[in-house]
């Protein structure tokens, strides 16, 4: 057993060798220099060990003598696990290392790790980028060795606390992760796709969008419900109503671009406010009320409901022009969850205890989320409302809430969004699985690079996480280094509305891989599937096992 000490020392030489494995970027030349010795400092404390020597390691089993101050605290099993490191291959291959060296993610994580390296030039990411190539090209694949062999330097010298601070998030499940989405379609070179389109889904409408902002009272469930709603004098019957549903913690105005860019193409658009899972009532998962859960849904049939209402008042700017038999939720987050219930998926809270209970000592964030929901009385929960024809859910927190069955029960078309890089509701857990359950039709949009709150509207988020310099997977990209995520948001969605219209065939072609490719950018590559194809379905067992 690793005692806390124990395991402090070992993340510290764990820290140091696997910062330079993890990593997944490509693109520089041969040099004719190759680094010959590993250096590791910590403050004023240095010490080395020739590549020979770390080889010798690989061999024998036993760790360099000279590096006796970090490595002498620990026990027999903490040195076998990290000779193993020294040579474990990292679960990533050269075309995917091609395809994520320019995304944004990728700039980010380049320029952190090159900050553990120490250089008197100004060389370090070019260093990094070219022993990575040659690790990479080498027999062996990327390694700890083969990177050292192949550093461009006389010796690959490492600052131990920046690099702990790499270490710490980037695993190999990130690395699987990536990997996944990459091979999820194959990459064609968009100058040779030819798709015909009349229109840029991208772009605004040309109706002049206003709001109209009410206050709703369910007074049954004592739930005061703030209601925005958008609209422009275009809107009418032929269109879908959509109901947005925000993610935990906060306000209605988190796709407040989305829902003015779908109003602005003749929408009515409803963005409530859940009044116990907002910025307001957020001081932490402890603080959530389980009844949340089933709160939220029942929020969202209750706007429909009052939509009712509105549609038959006189003198009532929307008077008549609200589908309200159908529509289509948007969901973020734990709003993504509330859209998959109101779609007909079934909340198994008995499995979910199960599941709580045996993974007590190891849940991930999401997870803990999710186990609050446990304290829920009854066994199983439906939500069903049959106004509702479509959904879109935006990074959706899935993983345990719904069982194994759950989402089969899922009874509308379904778009799922998800980011690679998302370490609040990780892809593969919360949305690549789940996609697998629910019935067609069904689209899985990936964005390569895409964190959790890239979807956010600018208005939302802050450069705040910058500044606190966090680990780099769960660094929110957002704001302008977001716009090309929001871009493509604002695409799909507004062609999965429009499935629902006379215009359904018009828009149909943004709902395809070949457009997903089109609109990919440098930095942020999109994918989009139907079905998880047999190339990305061979990396599954490597997801599951990390």
């Amino acid at each position: 057993m690793f005692t806390e000490k124990s395991w402090k020392n070992l993340k510290i030489v764990a820290g140091v060798l696997s910062t330079i494995a993890v990593t997944n970027f490509l693109g520089a030349n041969t040099s004719a220099q190759a680094a010959e010795k590993l250096v590791v400092r910590y403050g004023a404390l240095e010490e080395s060990a020739s590549l020979a020597d770390l080889k010798r390691a690989v061999e024998t089993g036993e760790l360099p003598a000279s590096l006796g101050t970090y490595t002498k605290r620990l026990t027999e099993q903490q040195r076998n696990f990290l000779v193993r490191g020294l040579k474990i291959r990292v679960p990533v291959n050269v075309v995917t290392l091609n395809r994520l060296l320019n995304t944004q993610l990728g700039n980010t994580i380049l320029n952190d790790i090159s900050k553990a390296l120490v250089r008197e030039d100004k060389a370090g990411v070019q260093a990094l980028r070219g022993g990575l190539i040659l690790g990479a090209n080498s027999s062996q694949g990327l390694s700890v060795l083969s990177f050292i062999a192949a550093y461009p330097s006389q010796k690959l010298e490492i600052n131990v606390p920046q690099a702990l601070t790499v270490a710490r998030s980037l695993n190999m499940a990130f690395w699987w992760t990536q990997q996944f989405m990459l091979a999820m379609t194959p990459r064609i070179d968009p100058s040779k796709l030819k798709l015909a389109y009349s229109l840029d889904p991208t772009q605004p409408g040309s109706s002049q969008v206003q709001i109209l902002n009410v206050n709703l009272n369910d007074e049954k469930r004592q739930r005061k419900i703030p209601l925005d709603i958008y609209w422009s004098n275009s809107a009418n019957t032929e269109k879908p109503v959509i109901v947005l549903s925000h993610g935990f913690g906060l306000v209605r105005t988190d796709l407040r671009y989305l829902a003015e860019h779908l109003a602005s193409h003749g929408y009515v658009v409803a963005a409530p406010e859940h009044p116990g899972s907002n910025l307001k009532a957020n001081k932490g998962i402890n603080s959530l009320n389980p009844q949340e859960f089933s709160a939220r849904p029942q929020d969202i049939s209750f706007v429909i409901d009052e939509l009712e209402k509105l549609n038959k008042i006189t003198d009532n700017p929307l008077q008549g022009k609200l589908a309200t038999n159908k529509v289509m939720v948007v969901g973020f987050s734990f709003g993504g969850t509330t859209a998959l219930a109101l779609a007909g998926g079934e909340f198994q809270i008995t499995s979910l205890k199960q599941s709580c209970e045996k993974k007590a000592a190891k849940l991930t964030l999401v997870e803990g989320f999710l186990c609050v929901a446990k304290k829920l009385p009854e066994n199983s929960y439906q939500f069903r409302d049959e106004r509702i024809k479509q959904i879109v859910a935006l990074n959706p927190a899935t993983s345990l809430l719904f069982g194994d069955t759950g989402l089969t029960k899922v009874k509308v078309p379904t778009l799922v969004l998800t980011g690679s890089a998302d370490d609040i509701t990780p892809a593969f857990s919360e949305q690549i699985i789940s996609f697998a359950k629910i019935p067609s039709p069904k689209w899985l949009v990936a964005a390569v690079g895409g964190t959790h709150l890239s979807v956010v509207d600018p208005s939302v988020t802050s450069d705040s996480q910058e500044k606190t310099n966090p680990s780099i997977s769960s660094r929110e990209v957002v704001g302008k280094e977001a716009a090309d995520v929001r871009k493509y948001v604002k695409a799909v969605t507004l062609a999965m509305a429009a499935q629902s219209t006379p215009e359904a065939s018009k828009y149909a072609v943004f709902l395809t891989p070949d457009y997903a490719q089109i609109a990919s950018t440098p930095v942020f590559p999109f994918r989009l599937l139907t079905e998880v194809p047999p190339t990305a379905l061979g990396l599954m067992p490597g997801l599951m096992k990390n």
